[in-house]
């Protein structure tokens, strides 16, 4: 209370963001979801970056089993899930040992000092009591014993010990939720829906979410009071999304439009396993899934679905796109519609299976053998993989070839705010299946050098397919050299011409200038945001988001021609880098992070304006100095 007890009013703020860490079972993840799905609901534009063990359940109270999910949710246009949190939840020694060096200073952070026992402060490497020796000078702190707490919000509820103690996460969830002045009614709601088939759990969960938010009240957490109004978007109906969600929904939606079915083989894969589990929800929109044994099975499942008349669908991980190789080859070769999907993460081999990193650009474009060009498209954000899915399945029917699209973990299990699209704006696909036998030729091209799309069983349509080279027209298989060689220039060629289909490619902000920044895949947020920031000062900066990786876009040298220089961010080593380099002959300077993580705005930001400088004209160096 104020000193005439009246309650403080919250301060308006335009952006926040909140990260919540804790154990791997303390429902961290639940946790940041749920208040993302309130913010979402209250209007605000959002992003967000979950963040967990690979281990299903790491060891508890270490480094290793730590979990986190960072949101920025704000009034205005959000394009990254921030840098350093404004406000950290800590559950555990480990987690605040992990998270406590991004925090901002005079940060907010709230501990369970339940937590905070010997035998936890050993197992998280801290050699005194952080809540006591000083290391948290500097930040506006909440100790709060969740345990004690819970416990007592949860009493006559029926539940175990053990279940009460899970209920932790929903404490300090009611906290946050008062903290940033969120609707409570919904919450509830949702708690109870979550829980409906446990009635003694949802009224145990929804009593601590409810004391959590009266601690706040109650107390008025120093400083710690805020609103954030709903941002100004583009009207129409909004949903939050992630990333495999909305890939889901895009790949249905152009078999819809293409009027087929889709027959779906997978294997389970981190992180791309939730693109089956969504799938397998459409069986009213003729959605077949299928989990194979293993990643081989999966693809060569998933071209028989092509050859029988279906648009057939893989994905995986880039361990998984490995065993893939042969078989992509094989849909090469049979040049039939295939839509491979890869969710990168860290490697090499198993690497970090839950870490995001956009190492398979090379394996995507080169990683097959023989002269074996496959178009290989990027999506660039959650909402993005809708329409990148879209454009996937169109071009491999429309040029009867295998396509890769390009995701990653931080776009797969990040979410935002999605614009519904009207169904009449989705533009039609047209199969064109061949029907009619008369003239029939399985290797007579088209306009794109799209061979016929016959189902097998079609009365006058039988043709030979195989992994065996064709003859050039008949389809017979052919050991001629001069036609080998007439076959490959022409997959290449028609690869090639999915390029003359692109639109003009148009550089975000400054058209001409100092310094152009091309990017691709999930670097898209965090490059936004550093080039508004960077132009803020006075730089002339351009950003190009490629989609389309091969083939690259027919005029990109022309507009990378305007600027001084050319900054490549990439969560590798410099695929993207070296490949603008082979097929363009296009030279930039490479900003490379190979941690498991995404880029910091701030890590960006700091390359274009060092670029800058080191390519001003003289004259503007002595200006800046």
């Amino acid at each position: 209370m104020s000193e005439a007890g009246v309650p403080r009013s919250p301060q308006d703020l335009e952006h926040a963001v909140v990260r919540f860490a804790g154990d791997s079972g303390d429902g961290m993840q639940l946790t940041g979801t749920e208040f993302t799905r309130e913010a979402a609901m209250h209007g605000n534009d959002l992003a967000t970056f979950p963040d967990y063990p690979a281990e299903i359940r790491a060891p508890a109270g270490t480094l290793a089993g730590v979990s986190g999910y960072q949101i920025q949710f704000a009034s205005h246009e959000v394009f990254s899930p921030g840098d350093q949190p404004d406000t950290l939840v800590a559950m555990n020694p480990a987690a605040l040992k992990v998270h406590l060096c991004d925090l901002k200073r005079g940060g907010l952070l709230i501990v369970n000092e339940a937590s905070f026992k010997q035998g936890d402060l050993d197992r998280a490497g801290w050699k005194a009591n952080p809540l006591t020796d000083g290391s948290l000078e500097g930040y506006r702190v909440i100790k709060v014993d969740f345990e004690r707490l819970v416990n007592k919000a949860v009493e006559g509820t029926g539940v175990s010990t053990k279940d009460a103690a899970r209920c932790k996460n929903f404490y300090a969830l009611g906290l946050v939720f008062w903290i940033y002045s969120r609707d409570t009614e919904r919450e509830e709601v949702a708690i109870r829906s979550r829980f409906a088939k446990s009635p003694e759990l949802a009224e145990a969960n929804l009593r601590a979410f409810k004391s959590g938010y009266f601690y706040g009240e109650t107390t008025e957490a120093p400083d710690a009071h805020y609103t954030i109004a709903p941002a100004r978007l583009k009207s129409g109906k909004y949903r939050n999304i992630t990333g495999n969600s909305a890939l889901a929904l895009g790949l249905v939606a152009a078999a819809q439009q293409a009027g087929l079915r889709i027959f779906f083989g997978s294997y389970p894969i981190t992180p791309a396993s939730d693109i089956l589990h969504e799938l397998s929800k459409f069986r009213r929109f003729n959605v077949t899934t299928f989990q194979a044994e293993d990643e081989i099975a999966a693809i060569c499942s998933a071209i028989g679905g092509s050859f029988a008349g279906a648009l057939g669908m893989t994905a995986s991980s880039g361990p998984g796109i490995a065993l893939k190789t042969e078989a992509l080859g094989l849909a090469l070769m049979t040049e039939l519609p295939l839509v491979i999907v890869n969710v990168q993460r860290g490697g090499p081999s198993t690497g970090l299976p839950t870490k995001t990193e956009q190492s398979d650009l090379f394996q995507a474009v080169y990683g097959r053998n023989g002269e074996s060009p496959i178009p290989v498209i990027a999506s660039r954000s959650p909402a993005d993989c809708f329409d990148a899915a879209f454009e996937a399945c169109k071009i491999a029917i429309e040029i009867r070839s295998p396509v890769i699209l390009l995701s990653d973990g931080s776009i797969a299990n990040g979410s935002e705010p999605w614009l519904l699209p009207e169904i009449s704006s989705l533009p039609k696909i047209d199969a064109r299946m061949t029907t009619d036998p008369a003239g029939f030729m399985p290797y007579k091209r088209d306009e794109k050098l799209a061979r016929p799309w016959a189902v097998p069983g079609t009365p006058g349509l039988e043709h030979r397919i195989g992994g065996l080279e064709k003859d050039a027209l008949t389809g017979n298989v052919s050991y001629d050299a001069e036609n080998h060689e007439k076959m490959v220039r022409t997959r290449a060629e028609k690869v090639r011409r999915v390029a003359d289909r692109y639109p003009k490619t148009e550089p975000y902000y400054d058209p001409e200038g100092d310094v152009l920044v091309i990017g691709w895949g999930g670097t898209y947020g965090s490059i936004t945001q550093a080039v508004i920031e960077a132009r803020s000062t006075g730089l002339r900066v351009g950003h190009v988001h490629l989609r389309h990786i091969f083939p690259l876009p027919n005029d990109l040298t022309d507009v990378v021609a305007r600027y001084r220089a050319v900054l490549i961010p990439e969560l590798n080593t410099g695929q993207l880098r070296l490949h603008l380099r082979g097929q363009l002959g296009i030279e930039g300077m490479g900003l490379n992070k190979v941690q498991g993580k995404p880029f910091h705005v701030a890590e960006v930001r700091s390359a274009i304006e060092s670029l800058a400088r080191r390519t001003a004209p003289p004259a503007v160096q002595e200006i800046h100095s």
